[in-house]
């Protein structure tokens, strides 16, 4: 459905609020609807104090680590005389996620706020805002919202006045996943193949043009204006369930419900009143099978697991599953488990840099193994295969893209290995043709 939807009474829109509202796109439309409040708040305070709210919040990242926002911060270093640096990732590629893309169509000068917010603690001059390649409707938003701001004087060589340099520059991506990885992202900013670098170093220390550089996720700092209008304690105190995840959160969802679409939950709101309250639940005469909550790179979850989950950080992790980017994926009875994780794994395999040996040649064989099983030419042996490789694809490369082909696989053969074992055995019929 996406927006706009009507608002429902277990949904928190603090991001989403003017989502599906066409005059908030606007510098004066978002004025009115109290933007650049808390940049004018923010340009009078130091950076220390800046990210001594921002620590009070709780805010972590919401690109998918889920590391602490106002630490992160912290680790740039204080006087040392280079420029810094912040990029904001919005290239968005991960299968079942597209919550940033609704913050860039629809509040483009919530993201452009808190850039600039973020800039100030860091004490950067520069933000460059990375954009998918596939999103040309919200990087041409965004960029005559850019132009808005820069002609309002908000931002700019003497950003509301204040004598301090607040630039935005928007950067779009060319189609690769990969670029999404931090340092492959920098990479191609600076015009070189999108590969990620080996760390250390670590950004906050050389980064961008080799100098101390921040990353942070659309969703993230689209969150720091009302956390500095409205105080890290009021923020913090946003949660149902655990203290460690705190604010509200969105969530796509996508796949068999009745109605999908960016919903706004304040932390901790149980998955199942998500799945089956606001999003309606599975399609008539239908039930639940599996879950993948965060962003097609994280385990599959069984409906026992979400009817125990809370849907933040540490709800998910207990039922051994990660929020990652609030991309939800759902699956009725109706999904065959074996040509969809055969799917994930041929996107993975598509889209590796192939700069590692491991994520290079394991995505491929992962790929070829699930299709030959797909085919009804598997071998019960193959599933000991599939569980080596991704145990030699898990923690062993550069950036973590092997991992996430191989997250799905093992949950998936721990989790539905019957339906593994009847292509192999024949009690099903091939669901790809012999080649």
């Amino acid at each position: 459905m996406g927006y706009p939807h009507p608002i429902h009474p277990k949904e928190t829109p603090l991001l989403s609020e003017y989502f599906g509202d066409v005059a908030a796109r606007s510098y004066d439309g978002w004025v009115a609807r109290g933007g650049y409040v808390a940049l004018k708040q923010a340009l009078a305070m130091t950076p220390e104090a800046i990210v001594d709210v921002v620590k009070a919040s709780g805010l972590r990242g919401r690109g998918g680590a889920g590391f602490p926002t106002g630490l992160k911060w912290s680790f740039m270093p204080k006087d040392d005389g280079k420029p810094h640096y912040l990029c904001c990732n919005a290239d968005e590629s991960e299968p079942g996620t597209f919550k940033d893309r609704e913050i860039l169509r629809w509040t483009p000068h919530a993201l452009i706020e808190g850039c600039a917010i973020a800039a100030l603690a860091i004490r950067a001059e520069t933000t460059y805002v990375f954009i998918r390649g596939e999103y040309t409707e919200p990087c041409t938003i965004f960029e005559a919202a850019v132009r808005e701001a820069y002609a309002a004087g908000v931002i700019g060589e003497n950003a509301m006045g204040s004598g301090k340099r607040i630039d935005v520059v928007v950067h779009r991506g060319a189609g690769a996943y990969i670029c999404g990885e931090e340092t492959a992202l920098m990479n191609a900013i600076e015009g070189k193949r999108g590969n990620p670098r080996i760390k250390p170093p670590f950004p906050a220390v050389s980064g961008l043009f080799g100098q101390p550089t921040t990353i942070n996720n659309v969703e993230t700092l689209a969150a720091v204006p009302p956390i500095i209008v409205k105080g890290g304690a009021w923020y913090a105190g946003l949660s149902l369930s655990s203290p460690k995840s705190t604010g509200t959160k969105l969530i796509s969802v996508c796949g068999h419900v009745q109605r999908p679409g960016t919903y706004e939950i304040t932390m901790g709101l149980p998955m199942q009143e998500l799945i089956f309250d606001l999003c309606g639940g599975m399609r008539p005469g239908r039930t639940l099978k599996a879950v993948i909550p965060g962003g097609s790179s994280v385990p599959i979850m069984t409906p026992e697991e979400v009817a125990a989950c809370a849907t933040d950080y540490e709800g998910i992790a207990a039922q051994g599953s990660l929020l990652g980017s609030g991309g939800m994926i759902v699956m009725d009875d109706t999904t065959d488990m074996v040509y969809q994780i055969m799917r994930l794994a041929r996107f993975y395999a598509h889209e590796s840099c192939a700069q590692c040996t491991n994520c290079r040649e394991g995505t491929a064989w992962t790929t070829r193994i699930l299709e030959r099983i797909l085919r009804g030419q598997g071998k019960m042996a193959d599933l000991d295969l599939l569980l080596s490789l991704a145990d030699n694809m898990t923690g062993k490369t550069i950036c973590v893209l092997s991992d996430s082909c191989a997250t799905p696989v093992v949950s998936g053969i721990a989790k539905f290995r019957g339906e593994f074992e009847a292509y192999i055995t024949g009690a099903r019929a091939p669901a790809m043709a012999e080649v």
